[in-house]
């Protein structure tokens, strides 16, 4: 399915007014497809601690 050149206009506009949230959405994706596929043991344990601490930073605000 091919999109118009309005939604494709629509689309553009969208992205550039979002900036942040393009990056945010990007990142998400990056870091889940990364424990689903590629993580191995070790890197899940470490990921474990960066969410504990990032967790704890979150409650100190």
């Amino acid at each position: 399915m091919t999109l118009s050149d309005a939604k494709k206009r629509a689309n553009q506009k969208w992205n550039d007014k979002n900036k942040d949230k393009m990056t945010y959405f990007r990142r998400k994706s990056d870091a889940k497809n990364f424990i689903l596929k590629y993580a191995t043991e070790e890197d899940l344990d470490k990921t474990l601690e960066y969410i504990q601490q990032r967790r704890d930073d979150l409650k100190s605000k």
